[in-house]
């Protein structure tokens, strides 16, 4: 592991430092791109203005006749946690600006597939529904668009996808109108905005749409506030980068989640998780809730993810959060046999990671394919290389189609690999899409083999050794007189994920003693800059040098009634 400091420029420390910036802190915003204290106001008046995303003020007008009219709408949603919080959003977030017919439907990972499909519209229509509203999904559905405008339904996506390619060229579905801020011709900022911050976005459209009707008027129209905290789990579950938008939408959601003002749900998952939503941070929704409502996406229904988001009946959201809990610690437990055999099946094709081929495909009849994103990401840091995992299709019909997710490293942009692969290998690929990061496909059974050649040729070609070679971005070496409790509270309480990664400090120190603990954690006795400190490295075994170069992470451990600084141990340069 080669440990690198980021590049951190003095005039924007300064500049930050002058605006009353902690240095500390104006170091940290620096290294992660930010030019100027305005950036880190965390204001809702400084979110990029509604009506610069493409589509909205279309989606207002349409949404607000719908309103007018009484027409029922239905929203049709997609089994992740951005989806089911985009989902939640829209129906909270419709029935508080005047709509008094909103239903929704989730598809099913294993019998529906991904996206609104032709018999997904037909279930919209047979409800009675008037609209047909796509949240976090929608903008490659071309066939199911279709089958739902041939019904008589208004169709209305709201995504944040890339579009799909056809002959080279991007194209759209024939829908009514379009929200995506990656669609051509939009000119919206953050590119990066996850679905629900997309519904979000539909909202705030609406009820200024509302208010130039004359419907509502500033002093008595809703609060669509109160739906930050929903906006900004689905955010950070979904793993967007965290740009100066999106850090609003996440700031202000984390601030109404510590002042309790949130969805009875979120409430739940909070106490189903153990985790105190005082205190709450990002990673809290990264790492305990989104967790809990992607378990019920991959091993059930979604609909009790989504349930869980829109009751307001506290005991009934703590029934529906328990239950999420189990299925999630169902998950964690498939996922961990998974990710043992399909360890197994990849260490066996190479001795060490240094002979790994440049992309590891992974496919066995007996995985579920709820997990294999999980177990993919799992390979995927063991090894340092794109991988996939696939599964059996559970899909009705489709006993020989294989349902793969895939997770890259930096600098392999895996939904145009597989793009690549596509336009190689013609009919390999029966379906794909995704981002840079994390892709999915299906494929054939029998062109298994084809796909995994496809793509190690792709990665081949792509792939140089610098990439290869694992790195962690750090921010150097940390001052003495940075170890305190309170500035270890102050940068938890900012706001850090994808593309604004958290504090991790790097530089040389001295290992006093070092013990396991729980047999699979090295605890660890350290003196920094001649100073003791206690560390600890979780899922490390091996012991380490007297001297050692380490990356690491600042945190507050309670011993006895007092707090006191450790360092959470992320790597080590040996």
């Amino acid at each position: 592991m080669k440990l690198i400091v980021r590049d951190i420029p003095p005039r924007i420390v300064w500049a930050l430092e002058k605006a009353g910036v902690h240095p500390l802190l104006a170091q940290l915003y620096a290294a992660r791109g930010v030019q100027e204290a305005l950036e880190l106001d965390t204001g809702l008046a400084h979110l990029i203005a509604p009506n610069l995303m493409k589509g909205t003020a279309e989606a207002a007008r349409l949404l607000a006749d719908a309103v007018a009219a009484d027409k029922r709408l239905c929203v049709v949603a997609d089994y992740d946690c951005d989806g089911a919080t985009a989902c939640a959003v829209a129906v909270r977030g419709l029935r508080l600006l005047g709509a008094r017919h909103v239903d929704y439907i989730v598809p099913d990972r294993v019998q529906d597939g991904y996206g609104l499909t032709p018999p997904i519209s037909a279930r919209v229509k047979a409800i009675g529904a008037d609209v047909l509203i796509t949240v976090d999904n929608g903008i490659a559905s071309f066939e199911g668009v279709a089958a739902a405008r041939a019904l008589g339904l208004q169709v209305l996506v709201t995504d944040h996808h890339l579009c799909a390619s056809v002959d080279g060229q991007m194209a759209l579905p024939d829908a009514d109108v379009i929200v995506n801020p990656n669609q051509p011709g939009c000119g919206f900022a953050s590119k990066s905005i996850a679905g629900v911050g997309v519904m979000f976005y539909v909202l705030l459209a609406l009820r200024a749409e509302l208010r130039q009707r004359g419907v509502l008027d500033v002093a008595n129209q809703p609060k669509l506030d109160t739906l930050l905290p929903l906006v900004a789990l689905g955010t950070v579950a979904d793993v967007v980068k965290l740009d100066a938008n999106n850090r609003r939408l996440v700031a202000q959601g984390l601030k109404r989640v510590r002042a309790l003002a949130m969805p009875a749900g979120l409430a739940a998952l909070f106490v189903a998780a153990s985790r105190e939503a005082k205190a709450a941070t990002t990673f809290d929704f990264g790492f305990a809730l989104g967790p809990r409502i992607n378990a019920a996406g991959r091993l059930s229904d979604m609909t009790l993810g989504i349930e869980c988001l829109l009751t307001d009946d506290a005991g009934r959201a703590l029934e529906l959060a328990k239950t999420l809990d189990g299925i999630n610690r169902e998950r964690r437990e498939i996922e961990g046999h998974m990710r043992e055999q399909a360890l197994a099946v990849a260490e066996s094709l190479f001795e060490d990671a240094a002979q790994a081929p440049p992309a590891i495909c992974v496919f066995d009849p007996e995985f579920h394919e709820g997990v294999v994103g999980i177990v993919a990401s799992r390979i995927k840091d063991k090894f340092h290389r794109p991988s996939f995992v696939f599964a059996n299709s559970g899909a009705t019909g489709h006993s020989h189609e294989l349902k793969g997710s895939g997770r890259s490293i930096a600098g392999f942009h895996l939904r145009d690999a597989l793009d690549l692969v596509a336009k190689r290998h013609p009919g390999v690929l029966l379906r794909f899409g995704g981002h840079a990061m994390a892709a999915g496909c299906t494929i054939a059974e029998e062109h298994f083999e084809t796909f995994e050649q496809g793509l190690a040729e792709v990665a081949k070609e792509w792939l140089d050794a610098a990439t290869l070679m694992r790195r962690l971005d750090t921010d150097g070496p940390l001052k003495p007189e940075y170890c305190r409790v309170d500035l270890v509270d102050a940068l938890h309480h900012e706001v850090w994920g994808q593309g604004f990664a958290a504090p991790t400090f790097s530089e040389e120190v001295e290992v006093v003693s070092q013990r396991l603990v729980g047999e699979k954690h090295l605890s660890l006795k350290l003196k920094h800059r001649g100073q003791p400190i206690d560390g600890i490295w979780f899922g490390h075994t091996e012991s380490l040098p007297a001297r050692v170069k380490l990356a690491f992470r600042l945190d507050a451990d309670s011993w006895r009634g007092e707090r006191k600084v450790r360092f959470l141990v992320e790597a080590a340069e040996l």
